[in-house]
């Protein structure tokens, strides 16, 4: 696996080769910055942003991020191997000092240890899982975003998940097996 753009375009990202873990495939991956750049639907830009990656497996989204100016990365998985292969790809990348880790459940990590505000968050949970909207409801409690924001989630296409009680969405694309939505909270 490969980083697309930026700084660190072309390095390459060890990744797991396990069930509990799905990369985010770069066509995908592509397709995503493609909306954060160029839609006129979305006013938010990766350049020096503060960005939440929850579910963040070995990081790939992140350290695209990071590659392309973001700011901060806060990356959360509750995956022990996972989060030792994210560690590696930071230290081999030598992108330590733009990311802070959280090794744990979620729900804890995001009602305890976050304190920073986000303009970008991208959710990729197992595509089974339904909590993250819970993870969603207790960000826009807690006022984790910044007036300008937009929060990213990865969803398989087929699923039907009820957001719209807390985002309002911006944009739904459709790439293969998954589905990319693009949401503000209201």
């Amino acid at each position: 696996m490969r980083i697309i753009s930026g700084e660190l375009k072309g390095k390459s990202i060890n990744f797991l080769k396990n069930l509990n873990t799905r990369p985010l495939k770069s066509n995908v991956r592509e397709s995503i910055f493609n909306v954060l750049r160029h839609s006129n639907a979305v006013k938010v830009k990766v350049e020096n942003s503060n960005i939440l990656d929850l579910y963040s497996g070995i990081g790939s989204f992140g350290i695209e991020c990071i590659s392309r100016g973001a700011k901060k990365v806060t990356f959360i998985e509750k995956d022990n191997l996972a989060i030792g292969m994210l560690e590696k790809n930071l230290k081999k990348l030598s992108i330590i000092n733009e990311a802070k880790i959280f090794n744990g459940e979620i729900e804890d990590i995001l009602a305890k240890n976050i304190k920073d505000k986000f303009q970008i968050f991208f959710f990729d949970p197992p595509f089974a899982d339904k909590k993250f909207l819970n993870n969603i409801k207790l960000i826009k409690k807690n006022k984790m975003f910044k007036t300008n924001h937009i929060v990213v989630i990865h969803r398989e296409r087929k699923t039907i998940d009820n957001i719209e009680d807390v985002l309002k969405i911006v944009v739904i694309k459709q790439y293969g097996r998954s589905k990319i939505i693009f949401a503000t909270f209201k």
